[in-house]
């Protein structure tokens, strides 16, 4: 079995629940500046996408003030993200177990840190690379890439874990290997992972740790 030194998450729909807080906004945002009314399971598969890039396909005109927007109505949403099940002993075991554990994800640095410091595994992460630390985003490589440049580890010693189309391109561009979070994924399409994960504690299973 490939014995991995370091694991580097997505955050979005891997660790974080963050569906409905993002979704629903934007559905109100929708109707609101392009005046449409989409359906919610139509809007899942751009969470594929950063946020702006969202906006974009979907042809807002002024992207920057209906982010800013759009962020407003997501920090308002009652519920907000929450670490899915498990992770907070997975993330204790793979740290204990001696390996290095960082973040790849198109979230921007404040959002990160509304969402994933009031679950304390910040101080887990060794490399933590964001929207605004790349010029290019997922299934561009760079962020995968930089993430693990920062720890000093070949991509072939990393492995990514995400739930997304985007995820799993950036990591065969990276030629890292990708486990899939199923319990985040909306689509599963022309995704070939190395692993499929049905719980974060699979994690360990991979790493060979018990």
């Amino acid at each position: 079995m490939k014995k991995y030194k370091c694991v580097i998450f997505d955050l979005d729909g891997t660790m974080l629940d963050t569906e409905k807080m993002n979704m629903v906004p934007l559905q109100r945002l929708i109707k609101e500046e392009l005046g449409k009314d989409i359906e919610y399971d139509e809007l899942l598969k751009y969470r594929a996408y950063a946020g702006k890039k969202t906006l974009e396909l979907l042809e807002f005109k002024d992207i920057e003030n209906s982010y800013d927007r759009w962020v407003k109505y997501v920090n308002e949403y009652e519920d907000g993200a929450k670490l899915y099940d498990g992770f907070k002993e997975v993330i204790e075991v793979l740290d204990k177990n001696g390996i290095l554990l960082g973040i790849a994800s198109s979230k921007m640095k404040n959002q990160y840190e509304i969402d994933f410091f009031k679950t304390g595994l910040q101080g887990y992460m060794k490399s933590v690379v964001l929207a605004e630390d790349t010029e290019n985003h997922k299934p561009h490589p760079e962020p995968l890439l930089k993430a693990v440049e920062l720890l000093n580890i070949s991509p072939k010693d990393a492995i990514y874990v995400g739930d997304t189309i985007a995820d799993y391109k950036a990591s065969k561009e990276a030629e890292m290997d990708f486990a899939l979070a199923t319990w985040g994924a909306f689509d599963l399409t022309d995704i070939k992972a190395d692993y499929n994960l049905n719980h974060p504690k699979d994690i360990l299973k991979i790493l060979d740790i018990k």
